[in-house]
């Protein structure tokens, strides 16, 4: 993305049904893909709302901090608002874990607690996408993960993400 999301998230506040932009963007498209992904910004902003309005499911992405941790709450408040006002259909497939170092006490703590918090509510994928340089990288240089370390542990989580989703659907 790029700073210029930034323009057009307070350019959609004005518009009149802001909200479902995106979904009418995509609703031709749903019959060309078995999945479309939107990577959202970690706030809860007009172009986030949008996502989540023209989603069927949202994986919340959540890096093990204490702040990341506060505003898991609010954002599934959010979904909910979202599942009865503007999407019927939208459903929250999962937590993911994500630039984790499981190394530290933090991070270890937090997972122990979100998995406390859930259990049996929302699902907690498996997969952990760990914190690694390499992500970084990539994305400074452009280059898709997979092609840029295909073999880095973080590239090789989100290929098991992948298959844990995808299994769902099988």
């Amino acid at each position: 993305s790029s700073m210029m999301l930034s323009a057009v998230d307070s350019k959609l506040r004005m518009e009149m049904g802001s909200e479902k932009m995106l979904t009418g963007i995509l609703e031709p498209l749903r019959g060309l893909y078995d999945y479309i992904i939107v990577d959202t910004c970690p706030s809860l902003g007009t172009l986030t709302i949008n996502a989540l309005t023209a989603a069927d499911e949202v994986i919340i992405a959540v890096n093990p901090q204490l702040l990341a941790m506060m505003g898991l709450q609010d954002f599934i408040r959010t979904v909910k608002k979202v599942r009865s006002r503007l999407n019927d259909r939208l459903q929250i497939s999962g937590i993911l874990l994500t630039m984790c170092d499981a190394r530290t006490n933090l991070c270890k703590v937090i997972t122990e607690q979100l998995t406390e918090t859930f259990d049996g509510q929302i699902r907690i994928f498996k997969s952990i996408i760990p914190n690694t340089v390499k992500v970084g990288e990539s994305i400074y240089y452009s280059e898709p993960l997979l092609e840029y370390a295909p073999e880095n542990k973080a590239c090789k989580a989100y290929r098991n993400l992948a298959e844990e989703v995808a299994g769902d659907e099988s």
